[in-house]
């Protein structure tokens, strides 16, 4: 298709900006969802960039986090595309929050807005050959979460994708839907409509990543995940790093949410992996980025009743964390708790409060 042209926005000291929108390929009936809508943001360099085609989380009311990120591209020399994912943002239907829509529980709706994202971004790739600007003989995708996700999908379809990077995201979507913390009214409906985890798997194979990774992943790859993830679990992640072959990995010790407070050193990894991979050479990915593993939850024992609090893990018996020990903060002060994990989120131990030891039960989740 022709595109229109680009639209100059403003200046920042790493980059120049510009916007652009265009029809999807794949509309699905909303005149606000069915324009994608792109946000460039080129280095000031003297030789044409290469690109980084961006996608955000799923519920985003802003694009802060991805210009973060671009931020650090651009100091490489890279170009950042930020793409508007469907039923988001400025694509949010009139009366809907935004992401409301995104994940449909008629399967069958949720395979067309999949598609859907994934066009978009491939006539994103379109549009960034079609400019002078960009040097397109390679070009990147990262993602976060959903985007993660989206962008796993894309680069199992189209070649064009060189180089990968996805932060909390997987394969396995029917797993992702069937176990996630955060998709719970949706897979509620689903079971009211008679849909099982199995039967989902079936009907979303034609959108699920690793069919396609399998037989087509980008030349290089980058995966960081979450080890205590319940929004997208560790399992799912797995399953996308085996579909992958061999990527570069970072496992964080936290939960989906808690990577923030190393927000920008994770931005600087993935910004190294892109420039890596710009010139060919190597990326080695750290071991591991040093997180603390945060709390939120219940806790219950004797001496104190049940109470809200937040702590922090001092000492974990593995790397499931299938032990733990955590300083706590508590309407009734400090306090230590140390336990093993149950079930669901539920861990039995003992919590040391004022010199006084009573058994105690938190329910907690990871940030």
């Amino acid at each position: 298709m022709e595109f229109p042209d680009w639209t100059f926005v403003g200046n920042s000291p790493a980059a120049a900006e510009y916007s652009l929108r265009f029809p999807s390929s794949r509309p699905q009936g909303d005149s606000k969802n069915d324009v994608v809508v792109v946000h460039a943001l080129m280095p000031k360099t003297d030789r044409k960039p290469h690109a980084v085609v961006i996608l955000h989380y799923w519920g985003a009311t802003d694009l802060r986090v991805e210009r973060n990120l671009a931020q650090q591209l651009n100091r490489r020399g890279i170009a950042a595309v930020v793409m508007e994912l469907p039923f988001h943002l400025e694509r949010t239907p009139l009366g809907l929050r935004s992401g409301a829509g995104a994940i449909d529980p008629d399967p069958a709706k949720l395979v067309q807005i999949m598609r859907q994202a994934v066009d978009d971004v491939r006539r994103t790739f379109d549009w960034i050959e079609s400019r002078p600007e960009f040097d397109s003989s390679q070009l990147g995708l990262a993602g976060t979460s959903l985007g993660a996700i989206v962008s796993a999908l894309v680069s199992g379809i189209d070649s064009r994708v060189a180089s990968g990077a996805y932060l909390l995201g997987g394969a396995e979507i029917a797993h992702v839907i069937w176990n996630s913390s955060r998709i719970v009214k949706e897979r509620d409906a689903m079971r009211r409509n008679g849909v099982t985890e199995s039967s989902l798997r079936g009907d979303l194979a034609e959108i699920e990543p690793a069919n396609h990774l399998r037989s087509r992943s980008p030349k290089r790859s980058f995966v960081i995940g979450a080890r205590y993830d319940t929004v997208v679990p560790p399992r799912s992640t797995e399953a996308l790093i085996q579909a992958l072959g061999n990527p570069q990995v970072i496992w964080l010790e936290t939960g989906h949410f808690g990577g923030f407070l190393i927000e920008k050193q994770v931005h600087q990894e993935i910004a190294k992996f892109f420039a890596a991979s710009e010139t060919g050479a190597e990326y080695v990915a750290p071991k591991s980025i040093r997180a603390p593993t945060l709390r939120l939850g219940f806790e219950a024992n004797a001496e104190s009743g049940i109470q809200i609090v937040a702590g922090v893990d001092v000492w974990r018996s593995n790397a499931r964390g299938d032990g733990f020990a955590s300083i706590l903060a508590s309407p009734r002060g400090p306090q230590f708790f140390v336990g093993f994990k149950a079930e669901k989120g539920l861990s039995i131990g003992a919590t040391l409060r004022s010199g006084s030891v009573s058994p105690g039960l938190f329910w907690s989740i990871v940030l």
